[in-house]
């Protein structure tokens, strides 16, 4: 008689044994994650997200499901970030550049001419500045697992080859509706006109505009050369795209499942970084067989465009969080020297 309870008591201790054996198991759900985007899926940032979708099955034994909505199918930027912050879409890639409206810091990044290698920029991103900016986010109802490349920004247009700044005098110049994007072609005398990526493409067609700037393989994959004569590279900016959660979604989220999402991104990201400059690189040649002028800029006059935008970071960093602009100068020191 007085084994029965035994039993049941041991039965139960084993089952409890049996949960906490495999708590990675019980703590990852079925769930469909829908990550948007505004490129095309031959760019790198959507061979990005499929090597995330592959990632994140593996480790969560197929339960976390990813669905990439690429080319704006989800709307803009801007739109996908607000979808975001209301918890009605969870994941998604912009360019940091979106930012700026909710965390005006992330205009640093922005400014011209302050890396010239990938080394310098990784560096930059992922270490101090990177995690700072970063630790900003939550409070505006996202989170963010880190920096992928889209590359160096360069000039093109329909009217003339930009061999020197002054060329910019009077280009009517597409630019991401960001002010740092204003102030820098203003300083050329060109005439910049913020305008969403999805109008871009009718606008160069119809010369609503003469040009835009953006990396090699967003010029490539988007087919600019079919509505564009000359690329110059002028590298005036280096541009990284955000891996964005939304903070309601992830605070759905058990800690094995925010885990294996951190992980996935960090692991897509020396993937996609690798990718994307492999097809920066393949783009060049690829444009100049589309018929595309391309030219490069003399080291003189690169250095000359850079002295000129100077007093743009000047300007904003008097807007900017103290302690962030700082921390930003710090590591631009550091990243120089190495």
């Amino acid at each position: 008689m007085v084994m029965f309870p035994r039993i049941a008591i041991g039965v139960a201790a084993f089952a409890a044994l049996a949960a906490v054996s495999s708590p990675a198991a019980a703590q990852v759900q079925e769930r469909t994650i829908r990550w948007g985007h505004l490129n095309n899926t031959d760019h790198p940032v959507s061979k990005g997200v499929q090597k995330f979708t592959e990632l994140v099955a593996a480790k969560s034994g197929g339960k976390l499901k990813v669905r990439e909505y690429p080319a704006n199918q989800l709307g803009s930027e801007m739109q996908q970030q607000s979808a975001l912050r209301a918890g009605t879409q969870e994941m998604q890639s912009p360019a940091t550049t979106s930012l700026v409206g909710i965390v005006k810091d992330y205009g640093l990044v922005d400014f011209p001419f302050i890396v010239s290698t990938s080394k310098q920029a990784d560096a930059l991103l992922d270490g101090p500045l990177g995690s700072a900016l970063l630790a900003k986010l939550p409070e505006k109802g996202l989170i963010g697992l880190g920096y992928w490349d889209l590359g160096f920004r360069n000039v093109t247009n329909s009217r003339r080859a930009i061999t020197k700044g002054e060329d910019l005098d009077g280009i009517k110049l597409r630019v991401i509706p960001n002010p740092v994007y204003l102030e820098t072609f203003k300083a050329f005398n060109a005439n910049p006109v913020p305008m969403s990526f999805s109008e871009l493409y009718t606008a160069l067609e119809t010369r609503t505009v003469d040009g835009q700037e953006n990396p090699f393989s967003v010029i490539l994959s988007n087919k600019f050369y079919e509505v564009q004569k000359y690329l110059s590279v002028t590298n005036h900016t280096y541009s990284t795209n955000i891996i964005l959660v939304s903070k309601v979604f992830w605070d759905k989220l058990s800690k094995e499942e925010q885990t294996i999402l951190q992980d996935a991104a960090n692991e897509a990201r020396d993937y996609q970084r690798k990718v994307s400059r492999e097809q920066a690189q393949a783009a060049i040649s690829e444009l100049k067989t589309k018929g595309m002028e391309i030219n490069e800029i003399a080291p003189v006059e690169l250095a000359k465009m850079r002295e000129k935008t100077k007093p743009i970071a000047q300007k904003f960093s008097a807007e900017y969080d103290p302690a962030i602009v700082k921390l930003f100068n710090t590591e631009l020191d550091r990243i120089q020297k190495d």
